[in-house]
Order: structure tokens, then sequence, then C-alpha cells
């Protein structure tokens, strides 16, 4: 959902996104320590639990990583979609559980071998397959289905994230007030939550500096993955904007072909 920029001074109110990367943060040992599961589970007290002990990642030793892509895309003992998209506590909402059965599979969040080239940390999204690269050391990449802008609302090219933000505001643009009337009582802006067309949270793109208008975002509309059918943003499932949002930081590099 594309919004007007709202200046070149990102908030430092406690929203911006300013954990480093480094590469034992990306690295496959935290990938398939189920980071962004174990937030999920962990902290929303979600009904299912994962076992760790029972995980075995070979190839992992003492002061060492030595990155073993799994013999399957999805690490079942982590990565499972009954895992990723259960139900989740978070900000004070109640995300749903998504029937990920109805979701194409290719579309699911799963560790992939890195087609890109990009250099670990790098965003690149794949707009004709509707993909989302997250490139990790050791020639893998994290990859999560998206929803990309209807034709004559995409943007495409080389930028940053500058930061991000959980629940955000949505300020719909002027052209798009022009277009649906029904949306002027949110010129100020609508307040985060479950139903905002940003989801549960935001990354900032920005290019030289400037504001592109443009967001990768969640989105409560989980059946609109793999579409192209927003307002030129990229979308993804709120469980999946959680996850990715957990795992970059300010200036992430950003392709988007």
């Amino acid at each position: 959902m594309r919004e007007l920029p709202q200046g070149l001074t990102p908030p430092y109110d406690g929203d911006a996104i300013d954990i480093e990367i480094s590469e034992n943060q990306l690295s496959r040992r935290t990938v398939l320590s189920g980071a962004g599961a174990l937030a999920l589970l962990g902290v929303a007290g979600c009904s299912q639990t994962l076992d760790l002990s029972a995980l075995q990642l070979d190839g992992v030793t003492t002061g060492a990583i030595t990155p073993i892509r799994p013999s399957i895309s999805v690490d079942k003992n982590i990565t499972s979609p009954g895992v990723m998209y259960a139900s989740v506590t978070d900000g004070g909402f109640t995300l749903p559980e998504v029937p990920y059965l109805k979701v194409k599979p290719e579309f699911r969040r799963q560790i992939v071998v890195d087609p890109t080239g990009e250099q670990p940390g790098t965003i690149v999204v794949h707009s004709q397959e509707r993909l989302l690269y997250l490139v990790q050391p050791g020639g893998d990449a994290i990859r999560y289905g998206v929803g990309i802008g209807k034709e004559g609302f995409r943007w495409s090219g080389r930028a940053n994230i500058q930061y991000g933000k959980e629940w955000p505001t949505w300020r719909p643009p002027a052209e798009m007030i022009a277009r649906k009337p029904e949306l002027v009582k949110w010129q100020a802006g609508q307040p985060g939550g479950l139903d905002n067309p940003l989801g549960a949270r935001a990354l900032y793109i920005y290019q030289n500096g400037q504001d592109t208008g443009y967001r990768i975002h969640g989105s409560p509309e989980w059946w609109s993955i793999g579409q192209a059918m927003s307002s030129g943003c990229v979308r993804l499932i709120n469980q999946d904007i959680i996850d990715l949002y957990s795992r970059v930081s300010r200036k992430n590099p950003v392709v988007v072909v």
C-alpha cells in the first residue's frame, strides 16, 4: 500500500530498527535456531511449543559455524507451517492463524539456495515470481511469498531500508483518496491494528536519502499473497513480516526487480 512520503527524517522514537547486522546474527545457526519462530511462540504464548533438544545442527561446532543446507527446503523441526502461521499475540493484538494449506507451497516461508548473488543481508524482491529473499551467509536465503503492486503502481530499483515500525499508522495518499473517497476518514492516519492495510510491521524504503513512498509491509489479506493487487508496496503475510522484521536492521540494501 503506497503512502505519501512523511518527510526525509525518520522518527527515532523507539519504532526505528537499530539492530546491527553481523555474520553471526544472520548465520545458519540463527536461522535454524528458529529465532523468528521462538519470538512468535515464546513471546506470543501460542499453544504450540518447540522441543529444541530434538534439533541436530550438524556442522555447528564451538567457535566455528559451517553452513549446512538441509536436504529439504524447510527444516521441519523448526519452520513447519503449523508453527510459522499459528495465531500470534503481538503488541496487544492477536493475529489469527493463517490457513496455510490455502497458500501455495511456494509462497510459504522457507530456506532455499540463494538465487540472487547479492551480499548477505540484502532483501531482494522478484516481482514476476512474487517472491522476496533475505540473503544469508553461506549461500542460502530465507524466502517469503509476497503480493506486489498492480500494473502502473510498481516500483523497482536499488534502495535501502531507512527504518521500520511495529503496528504502523497508514496514511492514504491524496490520489488514492481521489479514487476511493470513502478513505477520506483516514486522511489524518489509520491507527495500527488488525484491519490496518500496513499490517503488523512496515519497512520504509529510501533511495539516495529520499523516501520512495513504498514499503515492505504486512497485510491482513493473506489470500492476496502471490497476486498483483496492491497500490505499489510489497506485502507479506503478517506472520512473515514479523519474522522478516526481526532479522533486518536499518540500512539493509533492497533490490526490487
